[in-house]
């Protein structure tokens, strides 16, 4: 027994030397050289610093981070069934899934590369992948990739006059038109199904091409930041202030005009003293909105006629209020303006008025630290022309809706809900006003 005892001891130390000759600093083995006189004083002295050398240069490189350091990955995936119990007929250009003959379909599929190029200068791509072929409604139009966000950030890298380091930024590329609340929060942060009808008809995708220009003070960065990630559905950081120069066609469509559209944001959040958070602002637009080629109501029908060859005044102005769900909530906005839309006669497509918005109210309950569920009642209207359909034609929308998000954790969500609508189809000529009942159901999963 004492000569097994003896052997596990030799093995430990054996085992012990070995790791420490492995890690052993090169310095150790030059003084051991220099103790035993095997090596001068001056043969030390050049070891000791080419060893110094090769160890700041290892140093310096284990700081500098490799161009997938800087790149982050993520997305989202919303899986959905509706069910129709009355009219058939009733459609929404916002979910495909509202129709006869449906089934199980994806909504949205996802994913958003971004990083840091330099300190200053950032990066943000979003494809999605359950996208249709734009003016088709096929059985074989869908799951196509199409192009979301595609954008840099260029930020004030010094302090200037009162502002602070990347208090102020710059937008360039494909990304969202800062008009509203719920336009500029992100799908996935949403309670309700769909945007509503009279805040999107503003900026169709919610997307164009262009230049904005945000500032953001350090403090209220945080605050948006804080809105996300406990899970208060903020609309992430667009600036406390915004301005912006953009194309004004919607997503993915080539300007038709020499009129650029142009954009005014400001949203105020505040952490009032007991801890509510609440969020109010106001926004406008205006610009010249061309609208497409028209197309006969009916088969050998008259043609539709274009005011000033479809090139028609766009603008609006619009006002939200948020109160974040802490754990009552309520969430509203609305807007006015002037935009294309098939006039009363449908003889051609002409300025009219517009008006529309929403008002919600939620209740957030935090079961436990991984379980949420938010309830929520939402009523939307809308009277004005969708610019970005074929005639522009004017569209009515009178809607309540009532539902619940589940929140599973962070990564998973079910989202149930029942609407009592009455709109018009804006897809199919003569664009009838449809009404019915409209039952969906979403199962949404985060990586």
């Amino acid at each position: 027994m004492e000569r097994w005892r003896l052997a596990v001891k030799v093995c430990v130390v054996g085992l012990g030397l070995l790791l420490t000759a492995s890690v052993a600093q090169a310095s150790g083995v030059e003084d051991l050289l220099y103790e035993k006189g095997q090596i001068t004083k001056e043969e030390w002295l050049k070891l000791k610093a080419e060893h110094e050398r090769e160890e700041a240069i290892v140093q310096q490189r284990s700081t500098i981070k490799n161009w997938f350091d800087k790149i982050s990955i993520r997305g989202y995936v919303q899986a959905r069934y509706s069910y129709l119990p009355g009219d058939k007929s009733i459609r929404s250009e916002y979910d495909n899934t509202i129709r006869d003959n449906t089934g199980f379909a994806f909504r949205r599929a996802r994913l958003v590369f971004s990083g840091d190029i330099t300190d200053w200068l950032s990066f943000y791509i979003q494809p999605e992948f359950s996208g249709s072929v734009p003016g088709t409604t096929g059985d074989q139009s869908n799951h196509f990739v199409q192009l979301r966000d595609a954008y840099t950030d260029i930020f004030l890298p010094v302090p200037l006059l009162f502002l602070d380091k990347k208090e102020l930024r710059i937008r360039v590329g494909q990304s969202k038109v800062p008009f509203g609340f719920e336009n500029l929060q992100s799908s996935q942060q949403r309670l309700a199904f769909d945007r509503s009808d009279g805040i999107n008809s503003a900026a169709n995708g919610e997307r164009d091409l262009g230049l904005f220009l945000y500032y953001t003070p350090n403090e209220t960065r945080k605050l948006f930041r804080k809105l996300i990630d406990s899970g208060l559905k903020g609309s992430g950081d667009y600036g406390l202030l915004g301005i912006g120069v953009y194309n004004g066609q919607t997503i993915n469509v080539n300007e038709r005009n020499d009129s650029k559209h142009v954009v005014v944001h400001a949203t105020y959040p505040m952490e009032l003293p007991y801890g509510q958070i609440i969020q109010f602002g106001a926004d406008a637009y205006r610009g010249t909105f061309n609208v497409g080629a028209t197309a006969p109501l009916t088969t050998g029908g008259p043609a539709i006629g274009r005011e000033n060859n479809g090139n028609i005044l766009d603008e609006r102005v619009g006002v939200h209020f948020v109160l974040f769900p802490q754990p009552i909530g309520i969430q509203a906005e609305w807007n006015w303006g002037h935009g294309p839309q098939l006039n009363a006669s449908r003889t051609a497509v002409e300025e009219g008025n517009i008006q529309g918005g929403y008002v919600q109210g939620m209740y957030r309950w935090v079961v436990n630290d991984w379980n949420t569920i938010t309830p929520y009642v939402r009523y939307q209207e809308y009277s004005g022309g969708k610019k970005h359909r074929t005639n522009a034609p004017f569209n009515v929308v009178r809607e309540w809706e009532v539902g619940m998000e589940w929140q599973f954790t962070k990564s998973l969500e079910f989202t149930i809900a029942y609407a009592r609508s009455r709109r018009t189809d804006t897809q199919t000529a003569p664009y009838n006003i449809r009404e019915g009942d409209i039952v969906r159901t979403q199962l949404q999963y985060n990586f």
